[in-house]
């Protein structure tokens, strides 16, 4: 069977699956889940063996350390995952709400219903958990779903799937859809631009990774893609903001989580109090070690301290404005007032998370309604930009897009709509 066929019946099965899974009942949904989360506990030395086959593999094939994290599993993130899918099976079903409903003046009546949107394709890297937490949405939401880890977490991969589909039929018997989970069984590339030109089969792809990973997705793709290219998250500290407010929101944002797509890459600083807040927040950060590049009025600002606490210091480039540094490196720039600030985000941001520091409701309100990103924040970290930060449980990825989901994407987001009439023999005339 050539690698066409092998991954048409792949998606062939899924779609199968997802008819049979969209008529399981919340109870049955739960069920099974509760039952996966059982069954990864119980099969905790099978996942173990399966990933450390694939961490003697990654680490003889040079995965940088921070991958190597990522990708190891052991009894606390076994737990973690098994956690996860009994979160989702607490959540309300977001399948089979009514959404709006409408009588028309022939006596028609209309309601607008939330659906599964059918079989999605996840395609990821170096992280067996989200095999786990993935694969719970999709099943909650109705949803099948085709799993496409990278090559490097393989085992670990195909071991939590087995578990849940096993833990699956076990609960349900025949009536539980086998293919509702799969993970794509080859490591070769070329399985994704064939398994997203399938149409007729797949009807959404999420990917969740790095820049490079999610362009090549959308570039090939012929299914839609929910995405976010890269976080470049800004924070606005206002000339009316409280100075011990902005300073924590600025370490939270940048420092917390370095390496996430929600944290901050450019601190813009209203020109007013840029002489007394700069070098306060350049004395704070250098004591977390961050690196600044900043612009011409902020370097000077800077620049004693750099002397005085050997802070690494240098000036940013045009290219810096609109990089993602995933990592203890800060941009910034002095703007003068609200508006600079917005137009500097909307220009080098990344429509992701952006927050503003101010006391001022009148120019909070400018910010909010003139920034055009999928979270933005008033007096609040960029970081609460998450699924469980949201209160949606669990989380499948954050979109940047305008068309469907935007923002974080919890169970509601993994689900689309059909109308459904109700009529006595109404004839259109």
């Amino acid at each position: 069977m050539t690698l066409t066929e092998q991954l048409t019946e792949l998606a062939r099965q899924a779609k199968a699956a997802s008819r049979a899974l969209g008529l399981l009942s919340t109870a049955e949904k739960n069920a099974c889940l509760l039952a996966m989360a059982e069954a990864l506990e119980a099969g905790e030395a099978d996942l173990l063996e399966a990933n450390a086959e694939d961490m003697a593999l990654a680490t003889a094939q040079g995965l940088r350390p921070a991958m190597l994290d990522r990708l190891r599993l052991d009894s606390a993130r076994i737990r973690a995952m098994a956690r996860g899918l009994r979160e989702v099976a607490a959540l309300p079903d977001p399948v089979g709400r009514v959404l709006e409903e409408r009588v028309r003046p022939n006596g028609l009546r209309l309601q607008k219903v939330s659906v599964p949107i059918g079989v999605i394709v996840i395609i990821y890297e170096a992280r067996p958990n989200v095999t786990a937490d993935a694969a719970g949405l999709c099943f909650k939401s109705g949803n099948a779903t085709i799993l496409r880890g990278g090559r490097e977490a393989q085992r670990s991969n195909e071991c939590i799937a087995r578990l849940m589909v096993s833990a699956g039929q076990a609960a349900l018997g025949p009536r539980f859809p086998a293919h509702a989970i799969q993970v794509v069984p080859t490591p070769d590339r070329e399985a994704i631009p064939i398994l997203l030109s399938l149409t007729s089969y797949v009807d959404l792809c999420i990917p969740r990774g790095g820049e490079g990973l999610i362009r090549a997705v959308a570039d090939c793709s012929k299914v839609p893609v929910i995405k976010h290219y890269k976080g470049v998250c800004h924070v606005y500290v206002d000339g009316e903001a409280d100075p011990d407010m902005a300073e924590q929101i600025v370490l939270n944002a940048k420092c917390q989580r370095p390496a996430v797509c929600n944290a901050m890459e450019t601190l813009l600083v209203d020109r007013r109090i840029a002489p007394s807040f700069l070098p306060r927040i350049g004395r704070a950060l250098a004591q977390r070690k961050v690196q600044l590049r900043a612009d011409p009025e902020a370097l000077q600002a800077l620049q004693p301290l750099q002397r005085e606490l050997a802070m690494e210091l240098r000036p940013a480039s045009e290219q810096d404005w609109y990089t993602e540094y995933n990592d203890l490196i800060l941009n910034v720039r002095v703007v003068d007032g609200v508006q600079a600030a917005v137009e500097h985000i909307n220009h080098y941001g990344s429509a992701h998370s952006d927050a503003i520091v101010t006391s001022n409701e009148a120019t909070a309100r400018q910010f909010l309604a003139g920034v055009d990103s999928a979270a933005v924040y008033w007096n609040a970290s960029t970081r609460f930009t998450d699924g469980g930060e949201f209160g949606m449980g669990a989380e499948i990825g954050i979109s940047t897009d305008k068309v469907g989901a935007r923002g974080p994407m919890g169970l509601e987001e993994l689900t689309s709509y059909k109308w459904i009439g109700f009529g006595q023999g109404q004839l259109r005339t």
